[in-house]
């Protein structure tokens, strides 16, 4: 019988008269939930991450291996149930007893963090600054709004890319939230997640075990015991935050917690509810009419909660996005805690199912449209993509190899004669071609609807065509332009060298035919992305992680006055810096301040919302 684990002891806070030199952070050591203490870990991370480059060949292997492992795992096994038995929570945490502070009761919410050093930094120090004043973007000369950091910080979800795992959590987001803020002055901010997709990659362990056992993590309390929770404010507000699980649904346990939630409320009450993806926006664009999402979201809307729900907020979109109704309802998407940044203008959702109507987008659509230009400069954002394009253009070459190195372009209908009585005589050369085309019509978006298939086999004919061409140009350098073994004329494939100059011209023109396709495969598949999300408004996601840009990041902060009324000030970067200088500031501040002269201010994505 194995050794019974011992209970983790929840971390205590440092105690405020704690020298200096003594305070140090607080991680996870290698031994599961013990505390470690290494200052030089927060003020000199062990490595800062890039952007995750989602087009590199191992990480797309990677990404959809855990795509798979967690869709088969989360069904048959839902961690949620498990939580519901093993680990009870209060039907709520009370903040509305606590005194109402001068200036109002403040909580941040952050969402879609742990992607590169730069971009997650530049966010978590703004949060973990005391105070923060903002003017609005693009009014420079008027009135600045003070803010203060939260009393919470709320997460919405996906707090690690690619994927959730102990070691990547520790890199990519208690790192840079632990250098931004080590120590925080009574009374602590309290921290409350809810897990996204990326989190439910492995089957939720990691997120339970940062988030889900009474930690301190970067001056902030951990309070859950469960991936979901409710939240009393003052003023009577509350806020919710759901888990559901991969895209899937609220399970029964949660419904039925969230009922029990609902008996505490009054009729007057108002909820903020927090969830991981946007289900107004997908169902806008009909990409999950009648999804459980969606259902799942309408139930807790009309069914438990009896319409209270003023703010609904989430993530998973990693850009800025508010809709507003008739009667002052908001549905904000703000996913830029550090992710990579999403197109605004795609999918389109000016106006939601139920008559929002979109307010503001950050970055505005035009800006969005020109960055996605970018894609046909894929290779410069992505550049080992091309590996994968370079061993699709060699292997079409070899499937349907002719003797063509004498041909110049003139030529050009004797060389697709050549090429094409190459292919009458391997037949695998066609399967070659239709999977490819078959593959790539697999690949389209469903969001081209009925034209999926025409596109994808538009994309699949675009690449063979490019490798006729880098294959046709790479045997004439070696042939013609290099004169290794030139045919003659006449004779179509006469050659006296020796065996050793025909290896050289296989090689050879192979070699060339794999760099052709390395340098031109990425840009036919940007140039696809590009057209695809800027004139069809498909692929937005595609066509963005391609790039992996770490600018044009938010969250919001939010107040609620003395007069009941919740106010949100969302905030923006349009260039995060990419360069640091450390403060030797000690473990209330932050560790590093920008050092990057074309990094931009944080400014006020448009005035405050008053709710």
């Amino acid at each position: 019988m194995a050794a019974e684990r011992e209970p983790l002891e929840p971390l205590k806070p440092p105690r405020e008269d704690t020298p200096a030199e003594d305070l140090r952070p607080y991680a996870l050591s290698p031994r599961e939930g013990l505390p470690v203490s290494d200052q030089s870990m927060a003020a000199h991370p062990r490595k800062q991450a890039d952007m995750v480059r989602w087009l590199h060949p191992a990480q797309l292997l990677r990404t959809g291996l855990d795509a798979v492992v967690a869709a088969v795992f989360g069904a048959r096994a839902d961690q949620r149930l498990i939580e519901a038995v093993v680990r009870p929570q209060v039907p709520y945490f009370d903040y509305s007893q606590e005194p109402m502070p001068e200036g109002g009761f403040w909580l941040d919410y952050v969402s879609d963090t742990g992607d590169g050093w730069n971009s997650t930094y530049a966010v978590a120090r703004l949060l973990a600054l005391p105070e923060l004043t903002l003017s609005v973007q693009g009014q420079p000369h008027a009135d600045s709004h003070a803010t203060q950091r939260g009393r919470l910080l709320v997460h919405g979800g996906d707090g690690v890319y690619p994927g959730a795992s102990r070691e990547v959590y520790d890199e990519r987001l208690v790192q840079p939230y632990e250098a931004a803020m080590r120590r925080s002055h009574a009374p602590s901010p309290d921290l409350f997640v809810i897990p996204g997709n990326h989190d439910w990659y492995d089957g939720l362990g990691a997120f339970l075990r940062l988030f889900c056992a009474n930690r301190w993590i970067a001056g902030r309390r951990t309070r859950q015991s469960r991936s979901y929770f409710a939240l009393k404010l003052p003023q009577r507000w509350w806020l919710i935050g759901t888990d559901v699980q991969l895209n899937s649904d609220i399970d029964v346990p949660q419904v039925e917690y969230f009922r029990e939630v609902a008996s505490h409320m009054g009729p007057d009450d108002r909820i903020i509810l927090c969830n991981a993806e946007p289900a107004w926006i997908l169902a806008a664009t009909e990409r999950r009419k009648g999804s459980y999402l969606e259902n799942n979201l309408e139930y807790l809307q009309e069914k438990v909660f009896g319409r209270r729900i003023n703010v609904f907020l989430a993530g998973d979109l990693h850009h800025y996005r508010r809709h507003e109704d008739a009667g002052g309802r908001q549905k904000i998407t703000a996913g830029g805690g550090g992710a990579f940044l999403h197109p605004t203008h795609a999918p389109s959702a000016h106006v939601l199912r139920d008559g929002y109507t979109l307010q503001k987008s950050f970055p505005d659509e035009r800006t969005s449209r020109k960055l996605a230009r970018q894609n046909l400069l894929l290779i410069r954002h992505s550049p080992l993509f091309g590996l994968m394009t370079g061993m699709l253009y060699l292997l079409l070459a070899l499937a349907a190899y002719a003797e063509v190195g004498s041909f110049g372009i003139s030529q050009l209908s004797d060389v697709i004669l050549a090429v094409a009585n190459s292919m009458v005589a391997r037949p695998w050369t066609l399967v070659l071609g239709m999977a490819t085309i078959g593959g790539l019509i697999g690949l389209a978006d469903s969001a081209f609807g009925k034209w999926r298939t025409l596109a994808g086999t538009l994309h699949g004919l675009g690449h063979i065509a490019a490798a006729f061409f880098v294959a046709w140009g790479a045997t004439y350098f070696t042939v013609s332009g290099l004169g290794v073994c030139p045919e003659l004329a006449a004779d179509g494939i006469h050659c006296e060298a020796g065996w050793w100059h025909l290896a050289g011209k296989f090689l050879l023109s192979s070699g060339f035919t794999f760099l052709g396709g390395f340098l031109v495969g990425p840009f036919v598949m940007g140039l696809y992305l590009w057209l695809s999300v800027n004139r069809f408004g498909a692929h937005s996601n595609e066509a963005f992680i391609s790039l992996a840009l770490p600018d044009w990041k938010n969250f919001l902060r939010m107040r609620i006055g003395e007069d009941g009324r919740l106010t949100v000030f969302p905030v923006g970067i349009e260039r995060v810096p990419r360069k640091w200088k450390e403060t030797h500031a000690g473990p209330y501040a932050p560790a590093f301040d920008p050092n990057d002269p074309k990094a931009t201010a944080p400014v006020l994505i448009e005035p405050p919302i008053r709710v």
